[in-house]
């Protein structure tokens, strides 16, 4: 993986609250990406959940999209420093697909078809913070921005929301995933401006 694809528009304004420190609103949904982007068919696709014992649950499309939904709207924080505000989603609550899973886990592993990978706390991925995301702005979510799905964690810097998303693993160690062991800050919260290691 190679490459970071920038080049979008921004501008600040005030929007108090809703902005973190750091932070500059675009009216653009800039595309950044370590690599080419992969195009995933969705008859093809699966998404596989593993528990630290090496239990597995596995979904295809048919049976995510047979999965309770839910339509969401939330703001986007990416560590390039943009921020777009309401953005509009459908997709399925990590909490449908962790439900009845036994595990004694703390840390999720991320993976992505094409190879990409980020860590992040399990209890990040729960209690409505996170969804498998496969609909944006009211249509199939385009491969560059991560469909057919995309795991989406906007709590935290946009890392952490894995496009193209095809597992997670749970685990009771935890493990840098790809920018973080280049130098990303192991959590990435916006608020607190968790850019790199020394942050």
């Amino acid at each position: 993986m190679r490459g970071l694809t920038p080049g979008f528009r921004t501008r600040r304004r005030g929007d108090g609250d809703r902005l973190p420190p750091g932070q500059f609103v675009t009216e653009d949904f800039p595309v950044l990406s370590a690599g080419p982007t992969p195009v995933i068919a969705t008859d093809g696709w699966t998404f596989t959940l593993t528990t630290e014992a090496g239990a597995q649950r596995s979904w295809t499309w048919p049976q995510l999209m047979a999965l309770p939904q839910e339509d969401f709207t939330t703001d986007l924080h990416c560590v390039t420093r943009w921020t777009k505000f309401g953005t509009q989603w459908r997709g399925v609550s990590l909490d449908v697909l962790l439900e009845g899973v036994v595990t004694d886990a703390r840390y999720a592993w991320v993976e992505s078809y094409g190879g990409y990978t980020t860590n992040l706390p399990l209890a990040d991925l729960q209690a409505g913070k996170a969804w498998i995301a496969h609909t944006y702005d009211g249509s199939p979510l385009a491969a560059e921005h991560g469909g057919p799905v995309r795991l989406l964690v906007p709590h935290l810097y946009l890392w952490k929301s894995a496009k193209w998303v095809s597992g997670i693993q749970l685990r009771v160690n935890d493990q840098q995933g790809f920018w973080e062991s280049l130098g990303y800050h192991d959590y990435g919260d916006p608020w607190s401006e968790q850019r790199t290691w020394g942050d």
